[in-house]
């Protein structure tokens, strides 16, 4: 949510601006024909611009519009390696991300092996990094706890990791370990790591794979959907051997959670609906314990209960602790076990919430005088900062400032800075640190990432040098561009249209995302009522006069704690909202979430 603001001080470069969306006419028309509302048809040409898919696939999201798995750049080399190992007795590695994606990936993985493929437990070795200690992706600790393995894996399968990893792979190859790549981060100009066994990445250059901005999960399941086949295919799995149709439950909450687009992707969209179809049977015991969690309200799950509610629960664990409790609440085979560790991520989420807001203060100060100067990166080293918590702080301040930024706190090892960054839109991130990176050789010890989002280490002698390098990639990426923060709006509405029934109609669209984001409406309104909320009082509750319609309303973290009320009865103001069901007591009606709002008078 976005935070209140004193309009007063707000210089023109951090005023936030509510914008309305741009709209491809030939979508909505087309939306229009295809007998969506003039609503709807807004809403979708709000978000879709000359879609490479058809608007059937983006409207009605189906399972039909995956594409064969067979597709990807060195699949059947990957699929016919696991296949091997699964069929001639060998130990197995999986290594993945500490991420929901990469957890999401290593259930998906491990049960495919052990269900469906017959694999003893005995005969799998789990290896996930620890976020502070090891680091991203196959690090140089992992591969070692690899290597002194026994019985030592003579496969390791990586998911939502490893493109960039070649010196790491290179050792495990040494060791006698095959590794087979599933990712989908971008890959080095250099190519895909040779050393690999296969590396299968939609976003290799040399990959015909329709869908780039698929989540690693689902590259790992389209992988072992692709090994389920052929070991049917050459009589070593029964043909009734059941396909992998229910871990998709896993890919939608990798899929959201890693933010990947929900917008002109058929194939995402799909995964996400199906996979919450599934989960909403709450079958498995970390969706029935995570409804408890969240109370009957939460019920059914959506994507935004996947995104905003199971993602950060999950990614606590490993941004404060050892992920492995986030792997064990996922495959619970009971209640009581995952109940256990939904504790402890919940724990770890109290933890982590209290030290963001801790480190996003520290970090606004910080971004003051880079802000005067009208940096185009922010780029801020929190001394005291926790490493595994830089990105939710980058990425509040990205949303508070509209620009780049960077978060970098001190690294595991002496001598180097840990560092994640965020982006806005038409900055790519990942390709910022590659043309930094030959600005200045040597000073990154590794990065990875996309275009949004990316992780780096840094020699910490370096920081200065590198802080003009990002700038100087970043200035050449905007061309010239203004920065400020904007708050894209889908325009307004009819004071009628506030009702259950828009809810109705806007939720038929979804699901909602990345890149097709719940709807944002703005409007001018009437403060009734107002009153602050919240153990600390800093949440803003109304009763809003919309032409003579009333209308309750909150706005989240409207204030810092002891300050006063932003807006009082009587004042007018004009507000971003989104419209959301309040359920109380078994009774449903809309509520405004605010986003922003400034009083007129």
């Amino acid at each position: 949510m976005a935070e209140a603001t004193t309009t007063s001080t707000m210089s023109d470069s951090t005023r936030p601006r509510l914008v309305q969306r741009q709209r491809d006419a030939v979508v909505e028309q087309q939306a229009l024909a295809a007998g969506l509302s003039p609503l709807q048809a807004r809403v979708l040409a709000g978000r879709i611009s000359t879609p490479k898919n058809a608007l059937e696939a983006l409207i009605e999201p189906s399972l039909r519009h995956l594409v064969e798995p067979s597709c990807l750049k060195d699949g059947q080399r990957a699929a016919e390696r696991i296949a091997q190992a699964v069929s001639e007795g060998e130990q197995i590695g999986i290594l993945t991300d500490y991420d929901v994606d990469g957890i999401t990936s290593h259930v998906v993985i491990l049960r495919t092996l052990v269900e469906l493929f017959g694999v003893p437990r005995s005969r799998i070795t789990s290896l996930i990094g620890h976020r502070i200690n090891d680091g991203y992706g196959i690090s140089q600790p992992l591969v070692e706890r690899t290597l002194a393995c026994s019985p030592r894996p003579t496969l390791v399968i990586s998911a939502d990791c490893g493109s960039s990893d070649e010196a790491r792979i290179a050792r495990l190859k040494e060791g006698g370990v095959d590794v087979v790549v599933t990712d989908h981060h971008a890959v080095p100009v250099e190519g895909p790591p040779p050393s690999a066994y296969a590396v299968v990445n939609p976003s290799r250059l040399d990959c015909d794979y329709p869908d780039r901005t698929i989540a690693g999960c689902m590259v790992s399941w389209l992988i072992m959907a692709l090994t389920r086949t052929l070991l049917i295919d050459t009589g070593v799995l029964p043909a009734q051997t059941p396909k992998l149709s229910a871990w998709l439950s896993y890919v939608a909450l990798g899929t959201v959670a890693d933010c990947v687009s929900l917008g002109d992707s058929a194939i995402n969209r799909a995964v996400v609906s199906y996979g919450l179809q599934i989960i909403n049977r709450m079958q498995e015991p970390c969706w029935q314990v995570m409804a408890e969690q969240l109370g009957d309200d939460s019920l059914p799950f959506t994507a935004e209960t996947l995104g905003f509610q199971m993602g950060p629960r999950i990614n606590a664990r490993s941004r404060l602790d050892d992920p492995y409790a986030a792997l064990h609440f996922m495959l619970a085979s009971d209640t009581a076990t995952s109940r256990r560790y939904l504790d402890l991520l919940e724990q770890d989420n109290q933890s982590r919430k209290a030290i963001e807001a801790e480190m996003v203060e520290a970090a606004k100060r910080l971004a003051m005088p880079q802000l005067q100067q009208e940096a185009p990166v922010l780029t801020l080293f929190l001394e005291e900062g926790h490493a595994g918590v830089q990105g939710i702080v980058a990425s509040r301040l990205v949303q508070a400032f509209g620009r780049p930024c960077v978060v970098l706190t001190p690294g595991s090892a002496a001598g180097q800075l840990a560092a994640s960054g965020r982006s806005i839109e038409g900055v790519h991130l990942r390709d910022a640190l590659e043309r930094a990176n030959a600005l200045l050789p040597g000073a990154l010890v590794r990065f990875g990432g996309h275009a949004g989002a990316a992780g780096f280490t840094l020699v910490a002698s370096s920081l200065t040098d590198f802080e003009g390098a990002l700038r100087q990639a970043i200035g050449e990426q905007l061309n010239g561009r203004a920065l400020f923060p904007v708050i894209h709006t889908d325009g307004e509405l009819e004071a009628t249209q506030l009702d259950l029934a828009l809810l109705d109609e806007i939720e038929r669209l979804g699901p909602y995302g990345r890149e097709f984001e719940a709807p944002l409406f703005e409007g001018q309104f009437v403060v009734r009522q107002a009153r602050l909320v919240g153990s600390d009082g800093t949440h803003l509750m109304m009763e809003l006069d919309a032409n003579g319609r009333t209308v309750r309303a909150i706005w989240f973290r409207a204030v810092s704690a002891g300050q006063p009320a932003p807006l009082a009865a009587g004042m007018v103001m004009r507000c971003a909202f989104r419209p959301a069901r309040n359920r109380f007591r078994g009774r449903e009606s809309l509520q405004m979430m605010v986003e922003f709002a400034q009083a007129l008078h």
